[in-house]
C-alpha cells in the first residue's frame, strides 16, 4: 500500500515535514508548525520558493532581508476569513515569532528566482463558491495560475460543508501534455470541525494500479502522486483542506474520471 497518509509526528513545534524525496516525487514540499506565543521558527529556502500560510493565529515575520510585521487575524481556520500569507523566493531566509498560539503552513516547490518576496492576502482573496448541490464547496485562492505570485507553486484553501463532496467530480492532473492536462503533484492538509471528526479521501487511477481510500482526521496530510482524488465530508463534520500543487508548468489542467465525465459536462451547462 502506498504511504499516502501522513499523520502529524507531534502536537507542538514542527509537526509535518514532507519533502519531494520523502514523498517519492520531484516538486512539492509541505511542512507545518504549531507554535505557542513567544516561540519562533526559521528556515532557509535553499533551492525552493515557499508560501507561508497563517492557518490560524498571529506571528511576526522577517524574510528576504525585510521586516513584514505581524501577519494573521484568523484564530480558528473555520472562521473562513481570507488568510495572511507571505511569499519567499529561493536563496533566502525566513523567520516567524508567534505573537499568539498559531499554525503556520510552509508550502514549497522549486524556485527559479522569478519573483521577489511579497505579502499575499488577505486583500484580494475572496471566499468563492464552486460546484452545485452537495458538490458545493468554498474556495480561498491564495496563488493560482491567474495570480503571478510564484515560479512553481499553486496554493488554495477549500472549505467543504458537512455532507458534501469536494475535489469532485473526480479528476486527475498527472500527465505533462499541456494544454490538455498538466503534471501536478499535490498535498492536502486536512482539518475537521469538530476536530474529533473524520473525512474520506480516495486516490485512484483509471487502470486500478493505484486505488486507495483514506480516512483522514484533523491535522492529517494526504499525498496525491497521480490519479483522481475526491474528498467526502460526512454529515456532522465540516472539512477544510489546504492544497499545494507544483510540477514542470505552473498551469492547472485536468481530465475527469471516465465515470464522471458526463456529470462534469452537465454541470458546466
Amino acid at each position: 500500500m502506498p504511504d499516502l497518509l501522513r499523520k502529524p509526528f507531534g502536537t507542538h513545534g514542527k509537526v509535518h515535514q514532507i519533502t519531494p524525496a520523502d514523498a517519492g516525487w520531484r516538486y512539492v514540499g509541505f511542512s507545518l508548525y504549531r507554535l505557542r506565543a513567544g516561540e519562533s521558527a526559521a528556515e532557509p529556502t535553499g533551492e525552493t520558493e515557499v508560501i507561508l500560510v497563517m492557518v490560524e493565529g498571529k506571528a511576526s515575520f522577517t524574510a528576504a532581508g525585510q521586516d513584514w510585521g505581524e501577519l494573521g487575524d484568523r484564530m480558528d481556520v473555520f472562521e473562513k476569513t481570507p488568510p495572511h500569507c507571505l511569499y519567499v523566493p529561493n536563496g533566502q531566509q525566513w523567520q516567524a515569532k508567534a505573537t499568539t498560539d498559531c499554525v503556520i503552513a510552509v508550502c514549497s516547490a522549486p524556485g527559479k528566482g522569478g519573483h521577489t518576496a511579497r505579502r499575499i492576502g488577505p486583500d484580494g482573496i475572496t471566499l468563492t463558491a464552486r460546484g452545485k448541490g452537495t458538490n458545493t464547496r468554498h474556495i480561498n485562492n491564495i496563488a493560482m495560475e491567474d495570480q503571478d505570485y510564484a515560479d512553481s507553486l499553486l496554493v488554495t484553501e477549500v472549505f467543504t460543508p458537512a455532507g458534501h463532496w469536494s475535489s469532485y467530480p473526480s479528476h486527475r492532473h498527472d500527465e505533462d501534455d499541456f494544454p490538455r492536462i498538466t503534471y501536478l503533484e499535490e498535498t492536502y492538509y486536512h482539518r475537521l470541525n469538530p476536530s474529533d471528526g473524520w473525512a474520506i479521501q480516495r486516490v485512484y487511477t483509471d487502470d486500478g494500479s493505484l486505488d486507495e481510500t483514506i480516512a483522514v482526521k484533523d491535522g492529517d496530510v494526504a499525498l496525491v502522486p497521480k490519479g483522481h482524488h475526491p474528498c467526502g465530508a460526512p454529515y456532522g463534520f465540516e472539512l477544510y483542506y489546504l492544497n499545494v500543487m507544483a510540477g514542470p508548468r505552473r498551469n492547472w489542467r485536468f481530465v475527469p474520471a471516465p465515470e464522471v465525465a458526463e456529470i462534469m459536462k452537465r454541470d458546466a451547462n
